[in-house]
Formats: C-alpha cells, structure tokens, sequence
C-alpha cells in the first residue's frame, strides 16, 4: 500500500477546514443584509420630506443629570437617562391635533403649549402638582386624555418619586387630582389609557418601575434596603407594582371613580419592569389585548376574557420551532423591551407588533421584533400565539438602543413606515465594556446597586445612535431611509407622537429628546394626494363628545388593499400620539369606513361613506355614525 506523501497527509487535513471556511463564507453571503443601490434609494427617498423644527429651547438653568439616592450615585447617569416625554392633543379646541404636553427633564417640566408654527393661541401652561410636591420626584410622562368626557383634554402625568397626578381642565385652568388616595411611592414610566374590562368607560394601566417606596431622586434617603436594581438581566420580576385601575365617570370637571383591579394582572407581569404598553383587540370581541415590553425580562402577551366589571387576563406564549432562537419566541424572549406599535401591512387582518430593544453593535446584540401574524386572531382564545418574529427577514431587527417605536403612513400610500426612538448615555468615554461585564455576572449580586460599575456623567453607551426611518420597498423589506431624509442627527430619543399638526392632511412627528432639544417633524411630502383624517368621537358627558378610544376602522379605498386601524393613542413608552386615525384615499371620490366601537351598552358596528379629507365623526351609543 502506497504512503501518501507529507503534501498529500497536509492536503487532506486541510480540506475539511477548507470547505467549512467556504461554507462560512457563503452563509456570510446569505445572511448579509441587502442594500438597496444609489438609484434605488434615491427614489424611495424622494416620497417622503420633512422640515425639522425646535420644538423648545433649553430652560434657565438647564441640567443634565439628576440628583439621586447614595445608594446609587455611581449610577447616576444610568438612573438620569429617561424622563423626556411628548403627547399630542387638540388642547383649546380649535379642530387640530395641534397642541403638545412636553416633559422636560432639563428642568423638570410639563409644558402645555400650541405646536410652534401653528399660532399662540394661549399662553404656556405648566402641569405641576399644588401640594405633596419636591424635589424627590421628576415626571416621566404626560397623556392626554378625557377623564371627564366633557369634551376638552384633561392629563394625566405620572412620575418617579410618587404617584401620578389627575389634571382636570376646568376651562378656567386646571385642577390636580391625586390618582390614589393616600399618594403613594410610585416610580412609574409609562402609562397607557383603554377600555379594559369592556363597560365602555376608559381604564388606565400604570407600569412602575423601580420597586414600589424606593426614593430613586431623593439625596437625603441614606441607605435604602428597597433601592434595588433589577435581580436578573433576562428574568426579572422584583420591579415595582404595575396598576390596573378601572374608571367610572362622575360628571364634567370632575376626577373619575377608580377603582384597583391590579390583582387581575398575572404576578410576573405585575411585578416586571416594564417600558412600555400596547392595547389591541386581536381576538374581535372588542375587549384589548395587552402587550407588555418588558426591560430585563420576557415581554408578557395577555389575552383579554374580561367582561364589565370583572377583569380576567390570561397570559399566551409562543411555540418555539426547529429554527427560531428562543429569545425570538413571543412571551420567551430576554431582550429588553422599550416599545410597542402596530401595522396592518397589504390589507392584514392581523397587525404585525413591533418590539423597540437594544440592538447596539459590538454592544447588546440583540433584536427589534416584528411579530407578523400566522393565524386567526381567535386562536388567542385557545391558547395558541399564531405570531412568529420577521424582523430580521424584513430589515427592522437591528437599529441601536431603542426606545419608542412608532408606525404611519407618512407618504399617503397605503403602508405604514415605521419610525424608533435610540440612543442612551451621551458621554465622552465608551463604557459598554463594562455593562457587557455587568450583564455577564452574577444575577445574585445584580439586583444590589453597590456591585454596579461606575456609570457616571463621562459614560457613552449607544450615545451616537440616530433615529431610524424604515420604509418599505419593493421586495417587501424595510430600508432605514433616516440619513437620505437628514433625519439622522444624533440625539437621543425618548418619545414619539403622532398626528397632523398643522391641519395638511399628513401626519407629522414630535421627538421628545433627553437633555437637548426636541423637535417637530413637519411632513412636507407632495408624493400622494392629502390623506383623509378621521377624528372619532363619543357621546360625553351633557352634550358633548369625547374621543373613541379603542374604535376600530376598516376603509376600502379605490382598488386598494383594507387599511385597518384602531384608536389607542398611548400605545408605546412615553409618545402619545393624536386621537385620530390616517387612511390613504388617494384619488377617490367616496370612501367605506367599516367602524367597530364599545359602548356602555355593548359593542356596535356601522358603516359610513365620506369623501376625502378631515372628518369628525359621531359614533352613537345607538349603534348609528353620523358627521359633525
């Protein structure tokens, strides 16, 4: 038997490695990401345009750190990083969406006033509370909504310090109400507003984050036994207490009653640290499902069984298969989940939920979701998710730190494109080495602050990020469009909101950035043909109406797909968007709006033709639609 030569024995050992390294590289060319050529871009691009407009300037004074408890003055720039927050509301009546409550951590603000560019129509106002009110405490966000149904905005602001405080508007100016009685220790960080329980009267949900009586700002709080930090980076549940409170109206001008159904919520997701909130029916009994985007744990996906009075949810999880990561799979991820929004793309009678999480390069890998539909929604009731995780397949997995997550159809075509909030420590030096350190330790010594690293004032992470703008192409994925906009300037975001500010027919965007300005995305694009603007309403209190959150509209325009939408302006972190819902008409003369709402009497359904343009209409506890 012939020896192979010593060339030959080296050959054979090197053919193995030679055909995996080709077979790396070809799979590196699988799974590259495709990129769209110069001329491609430039034509998707061209739909779109906006002037980008100071939404404030920086207070007397401004700051940009927080002071904070000793137990985590380390960390004060990790703790000092959220509180930027914006919601969109027609404040003095006049028709438009045109008026925002900003909060600004610079100095701690809650500032209601006229949009720039659409008139001083009234003086500034500044929500803050009139007692039990220090420097212990910092806003965290301002939604807008109609407590009263006596047809102007009331707002609820919730805070880190304690418990978030009702503002009534009396017409002559506003009044504080305590939402809880005594108010309490609450660190809460958004807040989400919907007919829970299905009585036809608006309920609110309230996630609190850091432990329920921790003192987070307070300087003078010495040693604090309940200023922990989260006890797991992936499976977390030692937050602070997450509220269900149902409403019932008691006349204009007045708070309404509440009463606490926090028990309804399943314990993990009671007590996880959540982010943000996400209301929609998906089962179609009209009652919302209610997606919550976990920090530091898996999101939870609860079905909603309630019936008036008498709330019962029940938390779903996916089926991982022989391809999907576990940390994938709807209600098994570990990411750390930062927003919520949904899309009906091509006429779907499923949303697609897309889940904002931190996707920093070389930092936390992980992955935005879009959880597109598989099935009917009334497999929820028996216990099957019929969703499954696309973004990778359709371009929106990776992004930066992310934040809010907002989609709208910005150029009038049909399809929602889908903007993120980024970024996180502004700092000089990089410090994502030691959070990579963090996280890879222990989770027994996690949740104990003095086992933390150092993220003080001179600490970057995911500083530079810029905000996407993904829009759709041909073949159906999604390209950031943000640098061919200009929309790629590096600040970091915290909120987004949602409505047509100046009365154009198009919906623009507020950005609520943290320590710097935040700004106006003014939609300028001529692509499309004004879209048709509805504003529903309600029957309110005497004879007034009040905005139909969580109606639920079907439009059949020309020869195009269904467009679907409901009404759940909070839906997020800390952007509210406007009470109102965009449909792509384009050169239709008359449109079918199939609209679905709850009343105290049940549900109801009706349809309505309407020619193009800005509409508000009247869905009556009758069952019959009718224009104002």
């Amino acid at each position: 038997m012939t020896t192979p030569s010593v060339p030959a024995r080296r050959a054979g050992r090197l053919l193995p490695v030679a055909v995996a390294a080709v077979l790396l590289v070809g799979a590196g060319f699988a799974t590259a990401r495709p990129e769209l050529s110069d001329a491609e871009a430039a034509s998707l691009a061209a739909r779109y345009e906006f002037a980008i407009k100071p939404l404030n300037e920086a207070p007397p004074g401004a700051r940009s750190l927080r002071e904070v408890g000793p137990d985590v003055e380390h960390i004060r720039s990790w703790i000092s990083a959220v509180g930027a927050a914006v919601g969109l509301t027609d404040h003095d009546g006049n028709g438009r969406s045109d008026d925002a409550c900003l909060v600004d951590p610079r100095d701690d603000s809650v500032r209601l006033f006229p949009v720039p560019g659409t008139g001083d129509r009234f003086e500034p106002v500044e929500l803050r509370p009139d007692r039990d009110y220090d420097d212990t405490m910092a806003p965290m966000g301002c939604v807008p909504v109609d407590l009263d149904t006596d047809g102007d905005s009331d707002y609820v602001v919730h805070y880190w310090g304690r418990s978030p405080v009702q503002f009534l508007n009396t017409g002559s100016g506003f009044r504080a109400v305590e939402l809880v009685e005594p108010r309490q220790v609450w660190n809460s960080t958004t807040l989400n507003v919907g007919d829970v329980d299905g009585d036809g009267n608006l309920d609110l949900l309230v996630a609190n984050y850091f432990p329920d009586n921790a003192k987070v700002l307070d300087p003078g709080a010495g040693p604090d036994a309940r200023m922990q930090m989260q006890d797991s980076m992936s499976r977390a549940w030692n937050a602070g207490t997450n509220r269900l409170l149902l409403g019932k109206p008691r006349g204009a001008d007045q708070a309404p009653a509440w009463s606490d159904a926090s028990e309804s919520l399943p314990p993990e997701a009671a007590q996880a640290w959540t982010l943000a909130i996400g209301l929609q029916d998906l089962t179609g009994d009209h009652l919302p499902e209610i997606y919550q985007a976990e920090d530091f744990g898996p999101d939870h996906f609860m079905v909603n069984l309630s019936t008036p009075g008498n709330v019962r949810l029940r938390t779903v999880k996916g089926d991982r298969d022989l391809v999907s990561p576990k940390s994938t799979v709807l209600g098994h991820d570990s990411f750390k989940g930062m927003g919520v929004t949904f899309t009906y793309p091509d006429g779907a009678e499923m949303p697609t939920m897309v889940v904002s999480n931190i996707t920093a390069e070389w930092g936390l890998q992980e992955s935005n979701f879009a959880f597109t539909p598989t099935g009917p929604g009334k497999d929820l009731l028996s216990g099957d998710v019929p969703f499954i995780d696309r973004s990778e397949e359709l371009g929106l997995a990776r992004s930066g730190w992310g934040w809010d997550i907002k989609a709208a159809d910005f150029d009038g075509d049909g399809t929602d494109e889908i903007m993120q909030a980024t970024g996180f420590l502004k700092g000089e030096n990089w410090r994502w080495a030691l959070l990579q350190e963090l996280a890879l330790g222990n989770d027994q010594l996690l949740m104990y602050p003095q086992s933390w690293p150092n993220f003080g004032p001179e600490a970057n992470l995911s500083g530079d990020d810029t905000n996407p703008f993904w829009a759709r192409t041909s073949s159906g994925r999604y390209e950031d469009m943000a640098k061919h906009l200009r929309l790629d300037e590096a600040v970091n975001t915290r909120g987004i909101a949602i409505g047509d500010v100046n009365g154009d027919g198009r919906p623009d965007a507020l950005l609520a950035n943290q320590w710097e300005d935040s700004r106006l995305l003014l939609n300028t694009s001529s692509s499309q043909p004004r879209q048709t603007v509805l504003s529903l309403r309600r029957p309110g209190a005497g004879s007034s109406t009040t905005p139909a959150i969580g109606a639920q509209v079907v439009a059949q325009a020309d020869n195009r797909p269904a467009q679907r939408s409901q009404l759940y302006p909070a839906n997020g972190h800390t952007g509210v968007s406007s009470a109102e819902l965009f449909f792509a008409t384009g050169s239709a003369q008359a449109v079918e709006y199939t609209i679905k709402w709850r009343t105290p009497g049940g549900q109801r359904s009706s349809t309505i033709v309407l020619p193009p343009g800005s509409h508000s209409v009247l869905l009556g506890d009758d069952g019959k639609i009718t224009t104002q």
